[in-house]
């Protein structure tokens, strides 16, 4: 299949932008019985939006069902379909921690439960522009799979943005995200094509101008995503403690923090404004995104380690024969859970708080995976084997973290772990039509 999207089956949530403010609830079930999971798919999809109803407008909420590998086992998908999936998908986060650099405290042996685990099956995300819409939808599901005896809730976590508008670390968040071909009302680099929708949504050409490998039989492969879902605590704390004992003022505090992560507090990238911050810049969505690091190669604007650059090097890495950084695009739809840490307290309060991170793509291996293991976690890249990503990379507290300046560099030492891993799961979400036919699905048809 190519050509035009087919808006019309795609889950909402796999292309619209969350909204600001947000609230939202991700909810975990269970399938102890196939033919009640299968009822409760059923009962699901009128709660769905197609993505051509949401892409002009915000609806009061929205709904995306996912599911886990076990999950459409437990619905009853044969293995021989189960098969064609990625293996990313087939073999569940936990088995591949080690890879992804989350060991020690970080490790699948320390991750809430039942996250990483068999029993997660279906994943229910719902986000609203405000609490009563959100409310409304999540009670509709409620009373949905109350309904069926043979669904079990086993987790659930509530977020919402905070106050601030921004992350825990005090940085505002949903910067960056990629222009998809087809899809109206997202923003590209000036001078830069939209990303083929391929990348994103099953059925279509990619950026290699092929069609991505799709999940048999077709129907339930076809205008599907993978969702890479991970529940990340963050030590703010730390991060304000490890800042105020390197910094000779609250000013130095402010621009070694933005050095780490690439951008000013406000959004306002270093490569544009790199002496200060500028807030209206950094509100601006066509402006805060439309910039490249080519010119500043040494990083004295923003170092080559910082965490945004890390992410998306743009086009930095250009003239490196072997990459190309339009492959290992991915669109976010991170949320912050937990009370903000108030303003000058250098002390961990106990709040469990953080990042609910969600990635949705066609290739998890070479879009999630490449990036967390070779640009987050290893400096190899950037010329600095023995750096990794300064705010998320994974360290047992000897980290370092160059910011080129002139005369000397300065080096950042002993930096401790700032973002731990409390659970993962990689998800299927299927199209409309897929969904229906696992609904319809029965022993007979398998």
């Amino acid at each position: 299949m190519s050509g035009e999207l087919e808006l019309d089956d795609i889950q909402a949530g796999a292309l619209h932008e969350r909204p600001s403010p947000y609230v939202g609830a991700y909810v975990l079930l269970r399938v102890n019985d196939r033919q009640d999971g299968r009822d409760l798919v059923r009962r699901l999809i009128p709660l769905l939006s197609p993505a051509r109803t949401v892409l002009d407008s915000t609806p009061a909420a929205w709904m995306t069902v996912a599911f886990t590998c076990h999950g459409l086992r437990a619905l009853g998908v044969p293995e021989e379909s189960l098969a064609t999936f990625a293996p990313e998908f087939r073999e569940g986060m936990a088995a591949r921690a080690n890879l992804l650099g989350d060991v020690g405290e970080s490790g699948p042996e320390n991750w809430e439960a039942p996250l990483g685990g068999p029993d997660v099956h279906i994943a229910l995300a719902t986000l609203a522009p405000d609490r009563a819409s959100l409310d409304e939808v999540v009670e509709r599901a409620r009373r949905a799979h109350d309904e069926f005896p043979g669904i079990e809730v086993v987790w659930r976590q509530d977020c919402y943005q905070l106050a601030s508008g921004r992350t825990s670390f005090g940085f505002k968040d949903g910067i960056g995200q990629p222009a998809v071909e087809g899809v109206a009302g997202t923003h590209a680099i000036t001078g830069e094509p939209p990303i083929k929708a391929g990348e994103f949504i099953l059925g279509y050409p990619d950026e290699t101008g092929s069609l991505p490998p799709m999940p048999s039989p077709d129907v339930l492969g076809r205008n599907g995503t993978y969702v890479v879902f991970r529940k990340l605590h963050t030590r703010v704390a730390a991060y304000r403690r490890y800042l105020r004992e390197r910094a000779a003022n609250r000013q130095e505090e402010t621009l070694l923090g933005a050095k780490m992560v690439g951008r000013w507090q406000s959004g306002a990238p270093l490569a544009v404004t790199p002496d200060r911050d500028d807030p209206e810049l950094g509100a601006d969505p066509r402006r805060n995104n439309d910039f490249g690091y080519r010119d500043d190669a040494r990083g004295f604007k923003c170092p080559a380690g910082a965490h945004a650059r890390r992410a998306n090097p743009r086009d930095a890495l250009e003239d490196e024969q072997t990459v190309d950084v339009r492959l290992h695009r991915m669109i976010r739809r991170g949320t912050s859970y937990g009370p903000a840490l108030a303003d000058g307290v250098l002390d961990d309060d106990g709040e469990d708080r953080g990042i609910i991170f969600v990635f949705a793509g066609a290739h998890p291996g070479r879009q999630f995976e490449f990036v967390k293991t070779q640009w987050l976690n290893d400096g190899i890249f950037i010329g600095a084997p023995s750096e990794s990503d300064p705010l998320v990379g994974p360290r047992d507290g000897t980290g370092t973290f160059t910011v080129p300046r002139r005369p000397i560099r300065r080096r950042l030492q002993e930096l401790p772990p700032f973002v731990i891993t409390r659970g993962g799961e990689y998800c299927f979400v299927p199209g409309l039509r897929a969904l229906r036919w696992l609904a319809d699905l029965t022993e007979e048809s398998r």
